[in-house]
């Protein structure tokens, strides 16, 4: 330390610079004079109300924390009401599945209820989550896993299955690790495996990794991606319900759709059933819940939302999901297999302005018959962008086409 008095020579720059260390001080004290800020509140929702307490990550993900934050509390109770009651409490919740369809998950779950006829039934956590935009399941798998894990064993214990397998894309190295560890944990600790939870209960969880198809998000592909085989829908019926997994009984429920279970169970179908409007259960808002957004020529899907500002070249942009799609397509059926090509080239041409625009009704047509007509949902997908731009942005697909008529001197055709 120094002992004696000393003088620093400042130059320009060091002024500068002391000033600039005293205003980041006064900021400081200025923010930290602040008084806390209050707690947000959303129509009727409120802080406790939060059923992920961990999605950021900035607490133990493992059982320890977990624990603490109200995971696997009360379970064996809850296992012990019973397949009706559970069901009964799905049911009242009015949870629809989170993977996107937004099918009732208490119905769902009823569809195994038939007489035992010695197949065993398993559950498949769809943990796929490949969906342009959607990033929300990898988060629970990698900071809540626990949460997941508490949710396959009621869910199981719903369905009368003695195992679950958890699906995770390939890519998810982070998530995939997180979650086998909180399996590891979960046994150890005798939550899950023979007399899961003391309730004399016998359940397995099983994590298998995917290879990064899109397509295998859909619940048969997934089915046919965990047996070994190439990932390819099958046709329906039968339903999974009746011939799925291994030939066996089986459900498909996505992530976040099972990981909500226990705390529903916990705090009540009636709780949950609380907030949003009847059927939907999200918020009071026209452009969030799946019925409206249907209504006006839109989906819900996995709640996922891109944000775009002008700079956004819009027809650049559902170009580059129609090469997404068109990459992904399995091939199995023709007018996905030979649409999503098509579309896609025609997009290419769109983004230059090269093109007619009779062929916009002419691409609006080819996506309509394209719609509906394939095993899976991934040719829908490929074509309700598509859809959505021309309904929407016409205009400026058309003038886009007489900016590149003009300049390269091409006749215009109307």
């Amino acid at each position: 330390m120094l002992s004696v008095p000393y003088r620093i020579r400042c130059t320009g720059a060091g002024i500068q610079w002391v000033r600039t260390v005293q205003q980041a001080v006064s900021n400081f004290a200025t923010e930290a004079a602040k008084p806390p800020p209050a707690k947000t509140k959303f129509g009727n929702l409120k802080d406790e109300d939060r059923v992920f307490t961990n999605l950021y990550g900035r607490h133990d993900w493992r059982l320890k924390g977990a624990l603490k934050r109200g995971d696997w509390y009360k379970t064996k109770e809850i296992l012990l009401k019973g397949t009706d009651w559970i069901q009964g409490e799905v049911k009242k919740s009015g949870l629809r599945g989170r993977g996107g369809a937004g099918f009732p998950t208490g119905m769902k779950w009823s569809f195994m209820n038939k007489p035992n006829d010695g197949r065993p039934r398993y559950l498949v956590v769809n943990g796929d989550e490949g969906e342009p935009g959607t990033c929300k399941d990898r988060e629970i798998l990698r900071h809540d896993p626990h949460k997941l894990i508490e949710g396959c064993l009621i869910a199981g214990r719903a369905i009368g299955a003695r195992a679950a397998y958890i699906y995770i894309r390939g890519e998810f190295y982070n998530e995939a690790s997180n979650t086998q560890l909180a399996i590891k944990e979960a046994y150890e600790a005798g939550l899950i495996g023979k007399n899961a939870c003391g309730s004399g209960y016998d359940f397995d969880v099983y994590l298998h990794r995917g290879a990064g198809a899109y397509v295998c998000g859909e619940e048969t592909s997934l089915i046919e991606s965990i047996e070994g085989k190439a990932g390819k829908p099958r046709l329906k019926p039968p339903f999974p319900a009746d011939i799925g997994l291994f030939g066996c009984p089986t459900t498909v429920n996505n992530v976040e759709t099972i990981a909500v279970a226990p705390t529903i169970c916990r705090r009540g179908g009636d709780w949950f059933a609380s907030f949003g409007r009847p059927r939907n259960r999200v918020c009071e808002t026209v452009l969030m819940d799946f019925d409206d957004l249907t209504a006006n020529h839109s989906a819900f899907g996995t709640a996922a939302i891109i944000v775009m500002d002008k700079r956004n070249d819009v027809i650049k942009c559902i170009a580059r999901l129609a090469h997404f799609y068109k990459h992904e397509s399995c091939g199995q059926c023709t007018p996905c297999r030979e649409g999503c090509n098509w579309m896609s080239k025609v997009m290419d041409r769109f983004v230059l302005g090269k093109a007619r625009p009779e062929e916009i009704d002419m691409l609006y047509e080819m996506s309509k018959q394209i719609e509906g007509h394939t095993i899976c949902a991934l040719a829908d997908g490929a074509a309700w962008p598509i859809q959505g731009l021309i309904r929407h942005y016409r205009p400026e697909i058309e003038g886009r086409m007489k900016e590149y008529a003009a300049k390269h001197k091409q006749i215009e055709y109307y």
